[in-house]
């Protein structure tokens, strides 16, 4: 059987309709391809009350569980929804190739990023047979989701059984323009809370016998932003707090409010945790406060700052990628989050992938050219990974 290319593959996902949290047979799909190229593979069912059941994909290759040197590529085949397919030069799931580009919901995010992995992957042991450190995959079909019944639970599962990596590669699109463009090495945090203050209704023609919540919010918004959290650090930029809404639900323009609130994000580097961060935030709103009755309340959250420093695995792949594009590519920490806050705990973790100007959007699509280009720039670095 001729092994199928980044192409072929990435066609092939994109035509399984695997909108969070159905799988639309992507996952069975990869498990044939890697079960017939000698990876010990299993799918692995994960549950939570109030949740949806979601189903994954892990699958090995080489000595032992905890052989090195051990390289795991990670990624998800579960897609946002495609919105409206009438607005799509072509059916979203449909994988059409036009321009010299693939089309389809996930050919950039990031089905055509996972596609060049599995791809490197099985042209190197068609070539070299299996490698005598461990390579594997570890796939989800919930990162686009809640991200709960995912990618956290098959690491604990994998580790529990002794399974163990020192370095992964997350193919999600990281390049802005071009392919060669960025590196991501580590990922901001995100804390988002929300401030709740306590008024008293009353008309406006008679503000004495009323407390205004909207004047206090306003003053608490203003002393959240007033001062930078932090000037940034060698490979973050400034952690960035942002207001995303000032609410009172009152539609009467004669009327002072009950109550109004306030909700915010902030996205922080490693100079914070998210209880230190909660911390400062506080202290702000309570020197600020003035008497205001008010309430903060922060969500969970499991979006933590990490950092993979510069070193061999980072000029490995560096390299790999000059070398097959021409461009030395940018190390950066910028964006949202991604499942590497997940595998950052157990290994070292880069992202890197296709050209995300298209991701989530209508009529996303991606290079032929750079599909090819990618797998072999996986392919590189698996050759230079597991070289004697």
């Amino acid at each position: 059987m001729t092994t199928p290319d980044a192409f072929a593959i990435a066609r092939d996902l994109i035509r399984c309709p695997s909108v969070t949290p159905e799988d639309g047979g992507a996952l069975g799909y990869i498990q044939n391809l890697l079960d017939g190229a000698g990876f010990e593979t299993h799918r692995i069912s994960f549950s939570q009350d109030g949740y949806p059941d979601i189903d994954n994909l892990y699958a090995r290759i080489g000595g032992a569980a905890d052989a090195a040197p051990s390289l795991m590529f990670a990624g998800h085949t579960d897609v946002v929804p495609p919105g409206d397919s009438t607005n799509w030069r072509f059916s979203p799931f449909s994988g059409e190739v036009a321009e010299d580009m693939l089309w389809g919901r996930g050919a950039v995010d990031m089905k055509g990023g996972l596609a060049a992995a599995i791809a490197a992957a099985l042209a190197y042991i068609e070539s070299n047979g299996a490698p005598k450190g461990s390579l594997s995959f570890l796939i989800t079909g919930d990162e686009e989701g809640p991200a709960v019944n995912g990618t956290i639970k098959l690491l604990e599962w994998a580790h529990a059984r002794g399974a163990r990596f020192d370095h992964c590669i997350l193919p999600e699109p990281t390049n802005p323009d071009a392919l060669g463009d960025m590196i991501k090495i580590g990922r901001r945090g995100s804390l988002s809370g929300a401030i709740t203050i306590a008024g008293k209704q009353g008309h406006v023609g008679y503000p004495h016998l009323a407390d205004n919540p909207v004047h206090h919010i306003v003053r608490l918004a203003t002393a959240l932003l007033a001062t930078p959290l932090d000037g940034g650090t060698a490979h973050f930029d400034a952690s960035n707090l942002e207001i995303t809404s000032i609410d009172t639900g009152n539609p009467a323009v004669n009327v002072i409010p009950a109550s109004a609130r306030a909700q915010f994000n902030v996205r922080f580097n490693d100079l914070w945790t998210p209880e230190t961060l909660a911390g400062e935030i506080r202290d702000r709103l309570a020197k600020a406060a003035n008497g205001a009755r008010y309430d903060v309340v922060f969500q969970p959250t499991n979006a933590l700052a990490f950092l993979t420093k510069p070193g061999p695995f980072v000029e490995t792949l560096s390299t790999a990628i000059e070398a097959h594009t021409g461009r030395r590519p940018a190390l950066s920490t910028t964006g949202g989050t991604s499942d590497a806050r997940f595998i950052c705990r157990y290994g070292e973790v880069l992202e890197f992938g296709l050209v995300g100007q298209t991701m989530h959007a209508v009529d996303e699509r991606t290079s032929i050219a750079d599909l090819h280009k990618l797998s072999a720039i996986f392919g590189h670095v698996l050759e230079g990974y597991f070289r004697d």
